[in-house]
């Protein structure tokens, strides 16, 4: 699979999407903004669900230059797409490990356990351990060992996020990975930081997707600056975290 082709449909009021075609490759990062509300997430169902001129949207969702009956979408779906959720809890009564380890037989894989598991700490400031049951994990570490397991085990070339910024995780980091797998990521999201940080972002408003535009020269010199404000927020919030004071000196960059 090398390509993923959304045909344009309609937003709530009927009106058509401001886009009739938009092609999408792997290896490269894709953001989806607009205010809450605006149909973000839809757009990640639509792909989700290969939709095919059959959901609200009215949108079409093609592979390489072809779509699926109703019958065949299921399979299809579950084989190309990864998505990585809000609000994720593991279920299986097993540790870290033994989970990772299971999933790699099932996948035909080899792998080596415990270095997915030092990949999904460069992303998470809370430690996993393998013989950590995966049903004490936080939400936190939950998202950073699913995304290590994405990138590493599950073959699906399609990964779909939603709101990375609220897992308490390295986002960048967890996006370099995503992307150096080769796999086409598609990520709804409300922080500017992470906006720009792909080359191209879907607008949607009112249900549709009103323009695609593609990060321009200056909002990457714009990325640097925010990203060096962001490192302070992170600083500051980890001060405070650990039962420190604040001070005065900690809101020096807002002069920068």
């Amino acid at each position: 699979m090398h390509k993923l082709t959304i045909y344009g449909g309609n937003d709530k009021y009927g009106n058509p999407e401001g886009i009739q075609r938009l092609d999408l490759f792997r290896g490269e990062l894709y953001t989806i903004v607009g205010n809450t509300g605006s149909g973000k997430s839809r757009l990640i169902k639509d792909i989700e669900q290969l939709a095919n001129h059959d959901t609200i949207t009215q949108r079409s969702v093609f592979i390489d230059d072809k779509n699926f009956s109703w019958e065949e979408r299921q399979e299809r779906s579950l084989h190309f797409v990864a998505h990585l959720g809000q609000n994720m809890r593991f279920m299986l009564d097993t540790t870290v490990k033994d989970f990772l380890n299971l999933h790699a037989r099932c996948r035909a894989k080899q792998i080596n356990s415990d270095e997915l598991i030092c990949q999904a700490n460069q992303i998470t400031p809370e430690a996993i351990m393998p013989n950590q049951s995966l049903n004490l994990l936080s939400g936190g570490q939950t998202r950073a060992l699913m995304i290590a397991d994405i990138a590493c085990i599950c073959d699906s070339p399609i990964v779909l996020i939603d709101e990375i910024e609220n897992a308490g995780i390295d986002r960048e980091k967890a996006l370099n990975l995503l992307v150096s797998e080769d796999k086409i990521v598609l990520m709804a999201t409300h922080d500017p930081l992470l906006a720009l940080m792909a080359d191209h972002r879907i607008v949607i408003q009112n249900g549709g997707i009103h323009e695609v535009l593609k990060t321009t020269e200056e909002e990457k010199e714009l990325l640097k600056r925010l990203t060096k404000i962001d490192a302070s927020i992170q600083e500051i919030r980890q001060s405070l975290r650990s039962g420190n004071t604040l001070t005065s000196a900690c809101f020096l960059f807002v002069k920068e």
